[in-house]
């Protein structure tokens, strides 16, 4: 990501039998009958590049985008913060982070086009045929209603499939050649040119009074926005200040499953889970004595039952945990049992139970689904998945370092 090319040589790749080169405004390709012979040739393309200094790697993408956030932007509030530190029998102050994640669909980004005339026709794997179809007629300079998206079943998208890169390369280039043209991201495309999950960092300074009732809430994020962030508790002194800078990532970032919620709900949670631990009050009791609201109690009250929930103040010993949310007006509360390998550290999940209350179900099965795809990638998001990258390099380009949960997690 943000290499240049200096120079493009594709004689060799025109001279193999059957293929078609295209070498136009920065697109260059090689498309064939058969797909390994398109393979084959577009491996003797030669191409220089002017690739970029790294400056950032995954290692210290936190401090780079500390140093890049603006100034922050103030959403939710309530009292005054000094008041609430003046009331807080001890203060914490954490620093939360959180890395890339890429989609990885089973099903790589594909797309066929087909010209007819002035129209053109593409079938792609997507999840935002509206937007394909207008970035397409902006590409080709083409009305918007003589091109048409059509939306077969798509191999996992998670909002990975909104950028639709692959339409845009096969509409280009079947404009160009004149004929029906498939263009199939392999994995290592699939992985390069992801929408990543951005990386975050947030920040808390919270309290609480004698009695473990939260008195201060003072959280910053920075690059995640505020979705997730709500103050889900009661606290009568607390601000959410947003920092975001969308050009500070070193490659593309989009929506992944609840596109920042995620990264907002593990730090609030986290530190919900170290002041109930220091107040010596069990996790669970800790969230109800400082909710009010009804339908946060009812999920955690509902989880606790399912799973039957004996208190105890952390550190218990017996892995078991709590969390609870909010997103797209659904309030959610999980438990989770894991086991932890002491010799090795490896984190072994036993079982999850799931609480949510969303209001009217249209669709139970369908809801149930969405519950258990969570749950499932919540679990690799948790204890596998992290993007390795060096500057604009990728470094994870498939499965065998980039690892999922499997159906043995």
């Amino acid at each position: 990501h943000g290499a240049t090319p200096r120079s493009v040589d594709t004689s060799a790749a025109e001279a193999v039998a059957g293929v078609t080169v295209v070498n136009q405004d920065g697109l260059v390709a090689v498309l064939h009958e058969d797909r390994e012979a398109a393979d084959r040739a577009l491996e003797l393309i030669k191409a220089d590049f002017d690739v970029p200094e790294a400056t950032v790697d995954d290692r210290t993408i936190w401090d780079h985008l500390l140093a890049a956030a603006p100034t922050g932007r103030t959403g939710e509030s309530a009292g005054d913060l000094a008041a609430g530190e003046r009331a807080s029998a001890k203060v914490y102050e954490h620093t939360y982070t959180d890395g890339y994640l890429a989609h990885a669909p089973i099903e790589p980004h594909t797309s066929l086009a087909n010209v007819e005339g002035d129209r053109i026709t593409v079938w792609s794997s997507t999840q935002s045929p509206f937007g394909d179809q207008g970035r397409i007629a902006r590409a080709l300079g083409i009305d918007q209603s003589n091109v048409r998206v059509i939306t077969p079943y798509v191999g996992g998208g998670f909002g990975g499939k909104a950028s639709g890169g692959q339409a845009l390369e096969a509409a280009r280039l079947a404009w160009i050649t004149r004929r029906p043209v498939q263009v199939m991201w392999t994995r290592a495309e699939e992985f390069f040119y992801d929408t990543f999950h951005a990386a975050a960092v947030v920040k808390i300074r919270s309290g609480m009074d004698a009695r473990g009732r939260l008195q201060l809430w003072d959280y910053h994020v920075y690059m995640a926005g505020t979705r997730g962030a709500e103050v889900l508790y009661d606290v009568p002194n607390a601000a959410v200040v947003s920092h975001s800078a969308n050009d500070a990532h070193p490659f593309a970032t989009g929506p992944w499953r609840g596109p920042g919620a995620n990264s907002n709900i593990f730090a609030r949670e986290s530190q919900i889970d170290v002041m109930a631990a220091d107040a010596g009050i069990d996790p669970m009791e800790f969230r109800l004595r400082n909710a009010t609201d009804p339908r946060v109690r009812s999920v955690l009250e509902a989880v606790a039952k399912l799973a039957s929930w004996t208190p105890a103040p952390a550190p218990s010993g017996r892995g078991l945990g709590v969390a609870c949310g909010l997103d797209a007006g659904t309030y959610v509360a999980h438990v989770a049992e894991v086991e932890v390998d002491r010799a090795t550290g490896n984190v072994r999940v036993e079982r999850m139970w799931c609480a949510q209350e969303m209001g009217v179900v249209v669709n139970p099965e369908g809801a149930t689904m969405q519950m258990e795809g969570c749950l499932t990638m919540g679990l690799g998001y948790a204890l596998m998945e992290h993007i390795r990258f060096r500057g604009g390099d990728i470094l994870d380009r498939n499965f065998n370092t980039y690892r999922i949960p499997r159906f043995s997690d």
